[in-house]
């Protein structure tokens, strides 16, 4: 039992001691802060001679109206005689964007979406030195396109591309571009959120999100860490007006590079089969088969001869991670695999039944098997004139970015034909005409050569069955 003089005691000790224990606590965060740098002009002065500015032009023709058309003669003919003779007239469309150099040999990476139709390419330097440029390849399902400098100097920076640059929420980054042409600038963030899936401005829907200020200009430019890593490629914001709110997006280096390396390979990117088709797990399915949680995907259809059935996938697994990514639904696995090579094994974490087991599998190239047979139907020849077919086969479904299907596939249909009158369009499938299934195009070609007043043919469209009729 404390008597008086131990309280008083306790109490003289406690008083004199927390000025002391406050004094040193103050004195270490100050040499803390001290010792924080708080700038991030060195990894600025490190990345950004790699991050280039990209100046497009590309010729645009309009067919002017002819007089009869223009409101009282264009007021008495005003416009010039091409106008009034409904001549083409052609004009200059300029545009801006931004890059990234990523190899020696002035290989630069942008979005597809910068240099899109462009007729000429102008690449300018940190340092103001221009070049002209070629486009190596392009691909459109990931808004990506590979540039080379044409005569590149020989003391040309480059950000190392390597898709195991990873970053996490939270992580500073900064983002550097050439926003709204006015030049080189660089602006800081965080990330907000991974594998933002729901952007729509690419067929592989995993991005980065950022509050780093991203603006137009700033498409194809870089997103580093403050290490210095190229970590994305700065593709969208989410704006109603176009300017900045705080959520950009970015394509993540794991793309970009299995996407790079492939179109300087082959002059456009080729991604590796998959062979399945899978559903994602929603919170039913996951109650329905008794899971914890809704994640990952459930495999309903394994194709012969394909990667998955050789790597032993079946109907009804569930597909929850791919090496040490967790699968969060089908868009997510489309990603996680269009990230590896083509060649490169991979393991797959599948739940059968009870029980969680690896498999092993590498992609292979889409086979062209059975051959496309691509023909264009003359446009008089009822019911589908006008339309271009072709056989479906892997590398097609690949290309066109579509689910997998066995049959005859529309890829074009021109105006003032057959085809457009009866409604169709590209990607319809056709299934059936005149009571004969069409499992090729040889097929749909005998079919129509033989001549009939009336015509009765299914399709699917969009998953669905339609059936039309014409008599002629």
């Amino acid at each position: 039992m404390l008597t008086n003089f131990h309280k008083i005691s306790l109490f003289l000790l406690l008083f004199f001691s927390i000025p002391n224990y406050i004094n040193s606590h103050t004195i270490t965060e100050n040499s803390h802060l001290e010792n924080y740098n708080l700038t991030f002009s060195k990894v600025v002065k490190q990345t950004s001679p790699s991050v280039v500015n990209i100046y497009t032009s590309k010729l645009i023709k309009e067919r002017r109206p002819n007089l009869f058309n223009d409101p009282f003669f264009q007021r008495f003919f005003g416009g010039g005689i091409d106008d009034l003779l409904g001549l083409p007239r052609e004009r200059i469309q300029n545009s801006l964007g931004s890059g990234v150099i990523v190899k020696d040999g002035g290989i630069v990476v942008t979005n597809n979406h910068v240099i899109d139709g462009a007729d000429k390419i102008k690449v300018v330097l940190s340092d103001r030195r221009e070049f002209d440029a070629s486009i190596v390849g392009t691909d459109k399902r990931t808004d990506l396109a590979v540039l080379r400098i044409i005569n590149p100097p020989v003391d040309l920076p480059s950000l190392k591309l390597d898709k195991f640059n990873k970053v996490d929420v939270g992580d500073f980054v900064l983002a550097i571009g050439n926003p709204f042409g006015v030049g080189q600038t660089v602006t800081s963030g965080i990330v907000s959120a991974l594998a933002r899936s729901n952007v729509g401005v690419s067929d592989f829907r995993s991005f980065i999100q950022t509050d780093a200020a991203i603006n137009p200009g700033n498409s194809g430019g870089a997103l580093v860490s403050l290490s210095g890593i190229l970590v994305g490629i700065n593709t969208a914001i989410f704006s109603q007006d176009g300017g900045n709110v705080g959520i950009g997006f970015a394509i993540p280096t794991s793309m970009v590079s299995v996407v790079v390396k492939s179109i300087l390979k082959n002059g456009k990117a080729v991604r590796g089969w998959f062979g399945a088709e899978t559903q994602t797990i929603t919170a039913e399915i996951a109650d329905a088969l008794g899971l914890e949680k809704p994640i990952g995907v459930i495999v309903n259809k394994v194709y012969k001869r394909s990667p998955a059935n050789k790597a032993m996938i079946r109907q009804g697994d569930l597909i929850i991670g791919v090496n040490e990514n967790s699968v969060l639904d089908s868009n997510n696995l489309k990603y996680l695999l269009a990230t590896i090579e083509i060649g490169e094994e991979t393991m797959l974490r599948v739940v059968r039944g009870d029980v969680e087991i690896n498999l092993f599998i590498t992609l292979l190239p889409p086979p062209e098997i059975p051959k496309r047979n691509t023909r264009e139907i003359k446009p008089s020849i009822p019911p589908f004139g006008g339309a271009t077919v072709a056989n479906i086969n892997p590398a097609l479904v690949e290309e066109l970015g579509i689910g997998f299907e066995e049959g005859v596939i529309i890829l074009n249909v021109l105006r003032r034909s057959f085809a457009r009158q009866v409604g169709l369009i590209p990607g319809d499938l056709i299934v059936k005409v005149n009571g004969r299934n069409i499992n090729k195009v040889s097929d749909l070609l005998d079919i129509i050569s033989e001549p009939s007043s009336k015509w009765i043919f299914t399709f699917k469209r969009n998953g669905k069955l339609i059936q039309r009729s014409i008599s002629l």
